[in-house]
């Protein structure tokens, strides 16, 4: 399984009005196991929701989530709820991208290689994209309603620059039951800067993708590649 790698967070931000004050705001996560802390704390996803009227929009931008080499590449992607992403297959041999769980359950079919097939997410949350064919290949997009958002470094590190203002916390990862997920929502003031977010606290839990079935509900056959000639 592949992860999205990032030196540094990634920030996708926009002021609200003219002049607003920019606030920059950072936190730290752990993720706790059976062991204790993980040593990896990467690809946790934090945002901020206005309280107070909508967010302003992401800036407008075309996603691909590409299918090459029995992968899906990034393993993580972020879009806006309404957002279109097209899913190309650039392997020699069939494809049959779906999903059946949480944001935008869908099914594009058996399609070749060279060709794209396209997936409207135009619901909130993450939605666990696979292939009926390869049980290796998995994959996230995850559907914000906000533009403030980060992802952690493997120490992780987030920051987020907004708009001061009263926003609603979300957390997402792979790894974490959404229940525990859920209980770490909470109420956030974004005033004079700087400010600590503080330390959040991860519960790891297996993965959806792990041991998942195929689209009818099944265990795997074994990969046949569908080789087109």
């Amino acid at each position: 399984m592949r992860f999205v790698s990032l030196l540094s967070l990634t920030l996708c931000a926009v002021a609200i009005a003219s002049g607003a004050q920019t606030i920059h705001a950072t936190g730290t996560v752990q993720i706790v196991g059976k062991k204790g802390l993980a040593k990896d704390a990467s690809n946790v996803v934090l945002w901020l929701t206005p309280r107070n009227g909508p967010a302003p929009p992401m800036p407008p931008k075309q996603y691909r989530l590409v299918q090459q080499d029995k992968h899906f590449e990034p393993h993580l992607l972020i879009v806006p709820v309404g957002a279109v992403v097209e899913f190309p297959n650039k392997d020699p041999f069939f494809h049959n991208v779906f999903s059946v769980y949480e944001g935008a359950p869908f099914d594009l079919g058996l399609y070749e290689s060279g060709s794209s097939r396209p997936a409207h997410f135009n619901r909130p949350g993450p939605s666990y994209i696979f292939c009926n064919i390869h049980p290796q290949m998995s994959a996230v997009v995850l559907a914000l309603k906000t533009p403030y958002y980060a992802i952690t470094n493997a120490k992780g590190e987030f920051s987020i620059d907004l708009p001061a203002g009263d926003y609603e916390l979300g957390v997402w990862y792979e790894r974490t039951l959404p229940n525990d997920l859920a209980s770490l929502s909470r109420r956030v003031t974004i005033g004079a800067p700087p400010l600590d977010l503080g330390r959040i606290q991860l519960k790891e839990a297996p993965s959806v993708a792990e041991g998942h079935k195929n689209k009818y509900g099944q265990t795997y056959e074994k990969d046949p590649d569908y080789p087109l000639h």
